[in-house]
């Protein structure tokens, strides 16, 4: 049970990461393919962090980060590319 926690750590110290690409990145390009990363690797520690507590709310709400991160990268994808 303790390796989910440690691996939920691990994901927020990524995020962290990816926080940073984002506020300093050098394009809007490599500023949004960071945002979706850090969708994706945020429903990742939530995902580890409902097995640890035996919740399922946690999943739902992993689920609808990572849709809405999906939503998100694809408007801006279309902003970007003038189409939208």
């Amino acid at each position: 049970m303790t390796a989910l926690i440690i691996g939920a750590i691990i994901f927020t110290v990524f995020d962290l990461g990816l926080l940073f690409v984002v506020i300093k990145g050098p394009t809007a390009a490599d500023r949004m393919c960071a945002a979706d990363a850090l969708d994706l690797v945020t429903a990742l520690a939530l995902v580890l962090y409902s097995l640890y507590s035996g919740r399922a709310i946690y999943l739902d709400i992993a689920l609808v980060v990572g849709l809405l991160g999906f939503v998100g990268t694809v408007f801006v994808a279309r902003y970007l590319e003038g189409r939208l």
